[in-house]
Protein backbone atom coordinates (compact mmCIF):
# COMPACT_ATOMS: atom_id res chain seq x y z
CA UNK A 1 0.00 0.00 0.00
CA UNK A 2 3.06 2.56 0.54
CA UNK A 3 4.32 1.86 -2.56
CA UNK A 4 1.29 2.66 -4.63
CA UNK A 5 0.73 5.83 -2.59
CA UNK A 6 4.53 7.03 -3.12
CA UNK A 7 3.88 6.16 -7.19
CA UNK A 8 0.77 7.59 -7.88
CA UNK A 9 1.85 10.45 -5.04
CA UNK A 10 5.16 10.93 -7.04
CA UNK A 11 4.69 10.05 -10.56
CA UNK A 12 7.41 9.98 -13.00
CA UNK A 13 9.99 10.88 -10.00
CA UNK A 14 9.49 7.49 -8.54
CA UNK A 15 11.23 4.73 -10.10
CA UNK A 16 11.08 0.96 -9.66
CA UNK A 17 14.57 -0.32 -9.99
CA UNK A 18 13.87 -4.18 -8.57
CA UNK A 19 10.48 -5.01 -7.91
CA UNK A 20 10.94 -9.15 -6.78
CA UNK A 21 14.02 -7.21 -4.18
CA UNK A 22 12.15 -4.11 -3.40
CA UNK A 23 14.31 -1.41 -4.64
CA UNK A 24 13.25 1.74 -5.37
CA UNK A 25 14.78 5.05 -6.12
CA UNK A 26 12.90 8.42 -6.19
CA UNK A 27 13.96 11.90 -7.54
CA UNK A 28 14.02 15.00 -4.87
CA UNK A 29 14.32 18.33 -6.13
CA UNK A 30 13.83 21.68 -4.05
CA UNK A 31 10.18 22.61 -6.14
CA UNK A 32 11.53 25.64 -7.71
CA UNK A 33 10.22 26.02 -11.58
CA UNK A 34 13.93 26.19 -12.35
CA UNK A 35 15.58 23.46 -9.53
CA UNK A 36 18.68 24.31 -8.35
CA UNK A 37 18.98 21.11 -5.74
CA UNK A 38 18.18 17.80 -7.17
CA UNK A 39 18.94 14.32 -5.25
CA UNK A 40 18.26 10.58 -5.22
CA UNK A 41 17.32 8.64 -2.52
CA UNK A 42 17.56 4.68 -3.77
CA UNK A 43 15.96 2.62 -1.07
CA UNK A 44 15.97 -1.25 -0.45
CA UNK A 45 13.23 -2.38 1.99
CA UNK A 46 14.50 -5.73 3.92
CA UNK A 47 11.83 -8.41 4.31
CA UNK A 48 11.22 -6.54 8.34
CA UNK A 49 10.26 -3.30 7.47
CA UNK A 50 8.51 -1.50 8.63
CA UNK A 51 7.82 -3.50 11.50
CA UNK A 52 11.28 -4.75 12.28
CA UNK A 53 14.06 -3.51 9.99
CA UNK A 54 14.96 0.24 8.32
CA UNK A 55 15.00 0.74 4.89
CA UNK A 56 18.80 0.10 3.46
CA UNK A 57 19.15 3.32 1.68
CA UNK A 58 21.52 5.50 -0.13
CA UNK A 59 21.47 9.04 -0.92
CA UNK A 60 23.02 9.97 -4.31
CA UNK A 61 23.83 13.98 -5.53
CA UNK A 62 27.37 14.84 -6.96
CA UNK A 63 27.02 17.82 -4.38
CA UNK A 64 26.00 15.56 -1.49
CA UNK A 65 29.60 14.72 0.79
CA UNK A 66 31.36 15.38 3.90
CA UNK A 67 29.21 17.10 6.64
CA UNK A 68 26.35 17.85 4.46
CA UNK A 69 25.98 14.37 3.89
CA UNK A 70 26.01 13.60 7.39
CA UNK A 71 23.65 15.58 8.79
CA UNK A 72 21.08 14.65 6.03
CA UNK A 73 21.81 10.87 6.72
CA UNK A 74 21.70 12.00 10.90
CA UNK A 75 17.66 13.35 10.22
CA UNK A 76 16.63 10.51 8.29
CA UNK A 77 17.64 7.89 10.77
CA UNK A 78 16.08 10.64 13.69
CA UNK A 79 12.69 9.76 11.81
CA UNK A 80 13.05 6.01 11.64
CA UNK A 81 13.67 5.96 15.77
CA UNK A 82 10.81 8.59 16.10
CA UNK A 83 8.36 6.55 14.38
CA UNK A 84 9.78 2.84 14.78
CA UNK A 85 7.49 0.20 13.51
CA UNK A 86 5.82 2.71 11.19
CA UNK A 87 6.27 3.67 6.96
CA UNK A 88 8.65 6.06 6.79
CA UNK A 89 9.45 6.75 2.87
CA UNK A 90 7.38 9.94 2.92
CA UNK A 91 8.74 11.47 5.52
CA UNK A 92 12.18 10.54 4.27
CA UNK A 93 11.49 12.18 1.03
CA UNK A 94 9.74 15.54 2.56
CA UNK A 95 12.67 16.19 5.26
CA UNK A 96 14.96 15.77 2.28
CA UNK A 97 12.61 18.00 0.04
CA UNK A 98 12.95 20.36 2.93
CA UNK A 99 16.63 20.01 3.23
CA UNK A 100 16.79 21.15 -0.48
CA UNK A 101 14.12 24.12 -0.35
CA UNK A 102 16.50 25.72 2.52
CA UNK A 103 19.32 25.33 0.37
CA UNK A 104 17.41 27.13 -2.53
CA UNK A 105 15.96 29.93 -0.29
CA UNK A 106 19.83 30.19 1.38
CA UNK A 107 22.47 32.63 -0.13
CA UNK A 108 24.83 28.72 -1.10
CA UNK A 109 26.05 29.59 -4.23
CA UNK A 110 24.47 26.35 -6.58
CA UNK A 111 26.24 22.91 -6.65
CA UNK A 112 28.94 22.52 -8.67
CA UNK A 113 28.68 19.24 -11.04
CA UNK A 114 30.27 20.31 -13.78
CA UNK A 115 33.04 17.92 -13.72
CA UNK A 116 32.07 14.38 -13.93
CA UNK A 117 34.16 11.51 -14.25
CA UNK A 118 34.00 11.27 -17.68
CA UNK A 119 35.37 14.72 -18.06
CA UNK A 120 38.51 14.13 -15.10
CA UNK A 121 42.06 15.21 -16.57
CA UNK A 122 43.82 12.45 -17.54
CA UNK A 123 46.98 13.80 -15.68
CA UNK A 124 45.63 13.90 -12.58
CA UNK A 125 47.38 10.55 -11.82
CA UNK A 126 47.49 9.40 -8.15
CA UNK A 127 45.75 12.27 -6.52
CA UNK A 128 42.85 10.89 -7.47
CA UNK A 129 43.28 8.17 -4.63
CA UNK A 130 41.61 8.42 -1.83
CA UNK A 131 44.05 9.22 1.68
CA UNK A 132 42.98 7.08 4.45
CA UNK A 133 43.89 6.19 7.69
CA UNK A 134 44.29 2.82 9.15
CA UNK A 135 41.54 1.52 11.79
CA UNK A 136 42.80 -0.71 14.16
CA UNK A 137 40.85 -4.08 13.84
CA UNK A 138 38.85 -4.16 17.42
CA UNK A 139 35.43 -5.87 17.43
CA UNK A 140 33.14 -4.84 15.32
CA UNK A 141 30.21 -3.19 17.14
CA UNK A 142 26.73 -5.02 15.49
CA UNK A 143 23.95 -2.32 15.46
CA UNK A 144 20.49 -3.15 16.79
CA UNK A 145 18.59 -1.23 14.79
CA UNK A 146 14.98 -1.63 16.88
CA UNK A 147 16.37 -0.03 20.17
CA UNK A 148 20.03 1.69 19.78
CA UNK A 149 19.64 5.28 19.56
CA UNK A 150 23.91 5.31 18.66
CA UNK A 151 25.04 7.66 16.09
CA UNK A 152 26.88 6.03 12.67
CA UNK A 153 30.25 7.00 14.49
CA UNK A 154 29.91 4.30 16.92
CA UNK A 155 29.51 1.69 13.91
CA UNK A 156 33.48 0.76 12.96
CA UNK A 157 34.62 2.01 9.70
CA UNK A 158 36.86 -1.13 7.91
CA UNK A 159 39.65 -0.82 6.27
CA UNK A 160 39.30 0.48 2.34
CA UNK A 161 41.34 -0.88 0.06
CA UNK A 162 41.79 1.16 -3.54
CA UNK A 163 42.94 -0.10 -6.71
CA UNK A 164 44.24 1.78 -9.31
CA UNK A 165 42.46 4.20 -11.54
CA UNK A 166 42.02 3.23 -14.90
CA UNK A 167 41.41 5.66 -17.94
CA UNK A 168 40.11 4.74 -21.34
CA UNK A 169 38.41 7.49 -23.69
CA UNK A 170 38.53 10.06 -20.90
CA UNK A 171 36.37 7.73 -18.48
CA UNK A 172 38.77 6.94 -15.36
CA UNK A 173 37.34 3.56 -13.36
CA UNK A 174 38.95 2.63 -9.66
CA UNK A 175 37.75 0.15 -7.82
CA UNK A 176 37.36 0.26 -3.57
CA UNK A 177 36.84 -3.03 -1.58
CA UNK A 178 35.92 -3.34 2.07
CA UNK A 179 35.14 -5.68 4.56
CA UNK A 180 31.45 -4.74 5.90
CA UNK A 181 29.66 -6.78 7.91
CA UNK A 182 26.43 -4.40 8.85
CA UNK A 183 24.41 -2.61 6.68
CA UNK A 184 25.78 0.52 8.35
CA UNK A 185 29.21 0.00 7.69
CA UNK A 186 28.27 0.17 3.78
CA UNK A 187 26.78 3.60 4.52
CA UNK A 188 29.83 4.61 6.29
CA UNK A 189 32.46 3.18 3.29
CA UNK A 190 30.41 5.12 1.36
CA UNK A 191 30.40 8.70 3.33
CA UNK A 192 34.19 7.75 3.51
CA UNK A 193 34.90 7.57 -0.43
CA UNK A 194 32.34 10.38 -0.98
CA UNK A 195 34.48 12.87 0.69
CA UNK A 196 36.79 12.47 -2.27
CA UNK A 197 35.43 15.30 -4.66
CA UNK A 198 36.00 12.97 -7.76
CA UNK A 199 34.07 10.13 -6.52
CA UNK A 200 30.85 12.40 -5.22
CA UNK A 201 30.53 14.20 -8.29
CA UNK A 202 31.37 10.91 -10.85
CA UNK A 203 28.27 10.63 -12.69
CA UNK A 204 28.33 6.76 -12.37
CA UNK A 205 28.87 5.93 -9.20
CA UNK A 206 28.13 1.99 -8.53
CA UNK A 207 28.12 -0.77 -5.35
CA UNK A 208 27.41 -3.94 -4.51
CA UNK A 209 27.79 -5.66 -1.14
CA UNK A 210 26.89 -9.16 0.63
Amino acid sequence: DEIEALSSIYGEDWCVVDEDEKIYCIKINDCLDQPKWTLCLQVMLPPGYPTAEPPIYQLNAPWLRGQDYTELANSLEEIYLQNLGESILYLWVEKIREVLIEKAQSSEPEPDIKKTSEEVDEDDGDDFLLEYQHIQEDPIKMLNYITSESRQEDEELPSIHHGNPITDRRSTFQAHLAPVVTPRQVKRVLEKLYENKKIASATHNIYAYR
